[in-house]
């Protein structure tokens, strides 16, 4: 049986899409997923085989330099140890900088190599990568980023979200209620903005609309201050920072106000959840906009960029979303349209098909 590693970054945005190429993979094959520090709290450890490893991030501060490059060295070593000791045949990278360690050592192993980008854009880690990887697998067959010479190994397959979510029914009321159930979700960077700006708006907004509020914040401060804020103005509400069942238990909200990291807005799309997505400007290569401007294109979001934004126009769009309900219905109809053939059986099918190849 052939021993597989996922090796994923310390991000929600790395780590989830690896757990889901854990799921199909791990009936027919060994599995296991490494990951840093960061990325353990979003893996529940007793339903994942997986390990932790330390590798510095080069550049996180140039005085340090130096010495992380010395200790990324030495991360290769151990990851060339690691890898040997436990005889695996093919590494899965999903990116981040604590993945190329265990890349460049499989590639001087000959251990075979796939690289996974869920984003519209090649993170550099992959794209560093690539060179020697079999494979890039990825949601787009035009994947911005990458040289003309590696076209070839684009291997395209649908968003993959989370298991659960394919098993769990998507939103499909065709008329919005008198209180109007928003999502907030300001994903694992960048949330500061949502904490502070989009909080305002929603207060705004209560005094127009009937509206309930499910809010990710980004820690125990904030979630106190917006808590007393929304009960001030008797906005119902539950705040939360992290959590992995948010979208099984907002499958019946009717409108999401997003980041647009890859697998948040696959999950919305594929729930029906029409979303208003606001890119993370400081994304690298700013692919959250190239992932929010897919489901634009396609008419199935509304996407505004966090510059842009101003004390009004955001509650005019809101407003208006809310007033003008042929254009919310329209989007939704778009997002079933975008996500119907997408299915669990489908891409467990093409994932083990790569994986067989010889």
């Amino acid at each position: 049986m052939k021993k597989i590693l996922i090796v994923t970054g310390g991000s929600g945005g790395h780590v989830i899409p690896s757990l889901g190429i854990y799921e199909i993979l791990k009936n027919n094959f060994q599995v296991q997923i490494v990951t840093d520090l960061r990325g353990s709290k979003y893996i529940n450890n007793n339903c994942y085989n997986f390990s932790l490893i330390d590798v510095p991030n080069l550049f996180s501060n140039l005085l340090l330099l130096p010495f992380n490059l010395i200790k990324f060295c030495i991360s290769i070593l151990k990851s060339y140890k690691y890898l040997k000791l436990n005889n695996f045949n093919i590494l899965i990278s999903t990116g981040g900088y604590m993945s190329l360690p265990l890349c460049l050592a499989s590639s001087l192993l000959n251990i075979k190599i796939y690289i996974f980008e869920p984003n519209s854009v090649i993170g550099r880690v992959n794209k560093l990568s690539l060179s020697f990887a079999k494979k890039i697998i990825c949601y787009n067959k035009n994947l911005k980023g990458i040289s003309k010479k590696f076209l070839n190994k684009i291997y395209p397959i649908d968003p993959l979200i989370r298991k659960e979510i394919y098993k769990y029914p998507r939103n499909e009321k065709t008329i919005l209620d008198k209180q109007k159930k928003i999502l907030i979700i300001g994903g694992s960077q960048g949330a500061k903005f949502f904490d502070e700006f989009i909080s305002k708006t929603i207060i705004k907004l209560s005094k127009t609309q009937n509206i309930s509020v499910l809010q990710q914040v980004i820690d125990q401060t904030s979630k106190e201050i917006i808590e007393d804020l929304y009960q001030k103005n008797s906005i119902e509400h539950e705040l939360f920072d992290f959590d992995d069942k948010l979208l099984i238990k907002a499958v019946n909200y009717d409108l999401a106000i997003t980041r647009s990291g890859a697998s948040t807005i696959s999950e919305l799309a594929y729930l029906n959840i029409p979303f208003v997505a606001i890119p993370f400007p400081y994304a690298k290569d700013n692919h959250q906009y190239y992932n929010a401007e897919f489901y634009e294109k396609n008419k199935c979001c509304w996407l505004i960029m966090q510059k842009d934004i101003d004390k009004n126009n955001l509650i005019d769009l809101m407003t208006k979303i809310f007033e003008n309900q042929n254009e919310y219905f329209s989007k939704k109809k778009k997002l079933i349209e975008l996500t119907k053939d997408n299915t669990w059986e489908k891409n467990k099918s093409k994932i083990i098909e790569l994986i067989n190849e010889n």
